[in-house]
């Protein structure tokens, strides 16, 4: 490839907002180090608000330390693998830099998961420990014997709340079912019990900076779902990478709205672990509806935001929204899907806050490119490359051949954050990153002259629904399933809140008959709620390749010209 192409130049380092170097100082910091940091620089300052339960960088740092002695006493060392099954409560905080800590790997389940999706992940990652919520404790003891899971913490939401809360919790929760009885079972314990103990244990681990720190998983189902190996160098760099985009915010000076789920990699990066790294106070949001949200921003003045595109539309539309004050956020950043600009322009307006749009993948921790926070924002423009970040367009058909400035191609992009590899699947890792080390995407994008990339379409089929990834496929699979159903096709639609709703096309066998409601609720029995589909059309035949493929891409153009 020529050398001195748009590409080759970084054609996109001339519209970085001034006071952001291209270049990065790179160090190897470990991330429990950033909270050691933080710590020693913030001992006193909120590290984490939870429905008005605060801890102090301090406080946080001495429960990771006692979870660390708790997994060292039960015999998880370097190199084993912990399962962390939680929303956005002060235990997952604590259960992830523990992990990283003693040196074992981190695999950050969805709690939405069906157990189905939960027995692929924690067997492919070889989990031999899991820490979830009281809700589903019962199913995961039940779960735990088709893995290699062995001991079970769990917590509870009303684990850490304001005293009034606390005294109140038990009398609401299960009736609203935030709470849940656990019987007892063997190698099953209690959170606070366990860390109650154990004396603190602030040893970290003597581990390489590119040995394997988690698996992230992708999608959801057998076949589909693959473990993305990120090492300690990816989420390291990573916020290295982030936190000088953002210059005028300060370290210890901001507080963060933690609604992205920490099991996703987005919410990880972003919203956790550039708090830790920068001093914030940072508000988790368990369910981030728009009520929640907009108490948190508001009750707890929260200046720096990331959201999904359906988190900013849910809050426009919200009724609370005229009585709510949420002039405190100065940034916002958004990813997942692209984010209508009367969206961008109304709240703005209603926030005074500024936001830049973002892109990336699990496969790349996930931020690759950002818009510039104080420099040129592009409408429709995932932004330009962070720092150290390499980018290319290459031809569809001939990826040595790099696409001329405007023109559509497959987007690939090379830097620190970009994985080690996919678990247990070397095929998959060598289709997935070249040679010369480049991850090809899989996403259609173009580049325009200043550099702004754009996303013009997905080779991978990949639904975007309410900011989860949604692999058609993982859908396909369990219609497939149906004694009834024949063949079966999924597609994403347009939909007003959630970006894309599912929609399945299914051929029934002849003689059977199912109704639209008996598909979605038979779906709901294998798949996380997000994945159900909400339109099923029933049809004598779907488009095919002349090898008797499923043209997934002509039921979408079929239904666009509907």
């Amino acid at each position: 490839m020529p050398d001195q192409s748009d590409y080759a130049q970084k054609t996109w380092l001339k519209s970085y907002e001034q006071g952001v170097k291209s270049a990065v100082d790179f160090k190897d910091i470990l991330i429990p180090q950033y909270l050691e940091e933080s710590t020693q620089n913030f001992p006193d300052n909120t590290a984490l608000i939870f429905q008005g339960f605060t801890l102090s960088f301090k406080e946080l740092n001495e429960m990771v330390a006692r979870f660390t002695a708790v997994l060292k006493g039960f015999g998880i060392k370097k190199g084993d693998s912990v399962a962390i099954l939680l929303p956005n409560v002060i235990p997952c905080v604590v259960a992830y830099y523990a992990t990283l800590r003693i040196g074992g790997i981190v695999v950050l389940n969805n709690p939405l998961y069906s157990d189905r999706e939960l027995e692929h992940q924690f067997t492919d990652s070889n989990s031999t420990f899991l820490i979830t919520l009281d809700l589903l404790a019962k199913r995961m003891v039940k779960l735990r014997e088709k893995t290699n899971i062995k001991t079970i913490v769990y917590c509870s939401i009303g684990d850490y709340l304001p005293f009034v809360k606390r005294l109140l919790f038990p009398l609401v929760a299960k009736k609203k079912g935030l709470a849940a009885d656990v019987a007892p079972a063997k190698d099953l314990y209690k959170f606070k019990d366990v860390i109650a103990n154990h004396a603190p244990d602030y040893t970290q681990a003597d581990v390489s900076m590119d040995d394997v720190a988690m698996y992230q998983y992708t999608g959801g189902t057998t076949g589909v779902s693959k473990g993305v190996m990120l090492t300690h160098k990816n989420i390291s760099y990573q916020i290295q990478q982030a936190a000088p985009w953002f210059p005028t915010f300060k370290e210890g000076n901001e507080v963060m709205l933690g609604a992205l789920p920490i099991f996703h990699v987005f919410g990880m990066t972003v919203s956790m672990n550039l708090a830790i790294r920068m001093g914030w106070a940072n508000v988790l949001v368990p369910k981030p509806q728009p009520e929640p949200l907009l108490e948190a921003i508001s009750k707890f003045k929260v200046t720096f935001a990331p959201l999904v595109p359906t988190m900013y539309i849910g809050i426009l539309d919200h009724p609370d929204l005229e009585h709510t004050d949420l002039t405190s956020i100065k940034g916002c950043f958004s990813g997942s899907a692209p984010l209508p600009l009367d969206i961008i322009n109304t709240f703005q307006e209603k926030t005074g806050s500024i936001i830049v749009e973002g892109f990336g993948l699990t496969e790349s921790t996930p931020v690759t490119h950002v818009n510039p926070f104080n420099g040129v924002r592009k409408q429709g423009s995932i932004g330009i490359p962070i720092p150290e970040t390499e980018c290319r367009i290459v031809d569809l058909e001939d990826a040595t051949k790099e696409m001329p400035v405007g023109e559509p191609g497959e987007l690939l992009i090379r830097g620190p954050q970009i994985m080690k590899g996919y678990l247990n699947k070397p095929d998959e890792t060598k289709k997935t990153i070249t040679a010369d080390g480049f991850l090809c995407t899989g996403d259609v994008a173009k580049m325009d002259e200043d550099g702004y990339f754009y996303i013009v379409d997905r080779i991978k089929d990949m639904i975007i629904s309410g900011g989860y990834n949604v692999y058609p496929r993982d859908i396909d699979e369990v219609l497939f399933e149906h004694p009834k159903i024949l063949e079966a096709c999924c597609i994403g639609i347009p939909h007003e809140k959630r970006g894309e709703a599912i929609k399945a096309f299914v051929i029934l066998k002849e003689g059977e008959e199912m109704t639209e409601r008996e598909v979605i609720d038979y779906c709901n029995t294998k798949l996380a709620k997000y994945k159900l589909p909400t339109v099923v059309e029933f049809q004598q035949e779907l488009p095919k390749s002349n090898v008797g493929k499923i043209l997934r891409k002509d039921l979408r153009i079929q239904e666009e010209n509907k």
